[in-house]
C-alpha cells in the first residue's frame, strides 16, 4: 500500500471559508513546493517533518472519527501523487473531501471542495535571506491555467487570498478575472496569527469586502484555540 509523509492528523472545527464551523478530520501532508514568508505551518513546508503513513490507515482513521468531512491540507497536499488515491478512497468511504491547496499543481482527482489559496506577491520570501526560494516561489506561485483546471475538475470551489494591505487588491482583482469566478466564491483573509492582528485588519478589510462583493474570511481556529498545532 502506498504511503504519504504526514506531519499531523487531528479532529477540529473548520475555521475558514464556506464550511466554517464544520467538525472535520484534518490530514496534513508534509512538504511544499512554495515558501511563503508568512507560512503558519513551517513544520510542513520550510522544515518538513512527519512520518510515512499507509493510505489505508489514513482512511481508517478518518472513518473511525464518525465525521463526514475530511480536510487534506499541508504543506501542499497536491504535491505527492499518492494524494489521488487517498482522495478517491476517502470519497468511496462516503466522506466529503476538501483539499486546501495553493493551486500550483493539478492531479487527476475529484474533490468535493477545492479550497484554493493563490499566493500573491506579498507571500514571496525575502530575496536576500532566501535567494533560491524567493526565485522558485515567484516562478511557481501563480499558474492560472493550473488553478482553472483544479476548479473545473472539482465539485465545488472557493478562492482564498491572504491580504496585507489594500494594495494587494489590484493583483487579487486580476486573478479573479483570469480565473473567471464569482465574487461570492472569493474569501479575503487578513494576514496574522493573533486575535489582535485580525481585529486590527478587519477594521479596514471588512468594509472593502462589503463594497466589492468579496467575502470576508476570519480565522476562527485562532479565536477558538489560539495559534497552535492540532487545530
Amino acid at each position: 500500500m502506498a504511503t504519504l509523509k504526514i506531519s499531523e492528523t487531528f479532529q477540529s472545527c473548520q475555521g475558514e471559508g464556506k464550511l466554517t464551523g464544520t467538525d472535520s478530520f484534518f490530514i496534513r501532508t508534509s512538504g511544499c513546493n512554495l515558501r511563503c514568508h508568512f507560512c503558519d505551518t513551517p513544520y510542513a513546508s520550510w522544515n518538513p517533518t512527519g512520518d510515512q503513513l499507509p493510505i489505508d490507515q489514513l482512511v481508517a482513521m478518518a472513518v473511525e472519527t464518525g465525521l463526514q468531512h475530511v480536510v487534506l491540507t499541508g504543506g501542499e497536499p497536491m504535491l505527492p501523487i499518492q494524494i489521488t488515491s487517498l482522495c478517491e478512497l476517502l470519497r468511496d468511504a462516503g466522506m466529503h473531501v476538501t483539499i486546501e491547496t495553493a493551486g500550483t499543481i493539478d492531479r487527476e482527482l475529484v474533490c468535493d471542495l477545492a479550497s484554493i489559496s493563490p499566493k500573491l506577491e506579498n507571500s514571496t520570501p525575502d530575496s536576500q535571506q532566501h535567494p533560491r526560494w524567493s526565485e522558485l516561489h515567484q516562478q511557481r506561485r501563480m499558474p492560472i491555467e493550473v488553478m482553472r483546471s483544479v476548479i473545473d475538475r472539482s465539485i465545488d470551489h472557493q478562492i482564498k487570498f491572504v491580504v496585507t494591505s489594500l494594495d494587494d487588491f489590484a493583483e487579487i482583482n486580476s486573478v479573479v478575472r483570469q480565473l473567471d469566478v464569482d465574487a461570492d466564491a472569493v474569501w479575503i483573509m487578513p494576514e496574522g496569527v493573533t486575535i489582535e492582528a485580525m481585529d486590527a485588519a478587519a477594521s479596514w478589510l471588512k468594509p472593502y469586502c462589503d463594497d466589492t462583493g468579496y467575502r470576508y474570511c476570519d480565522r476562527m481556529q485562532i479565536r477558538w484555540f489560539g495559534n497552535r498545532r492540532g487545530t
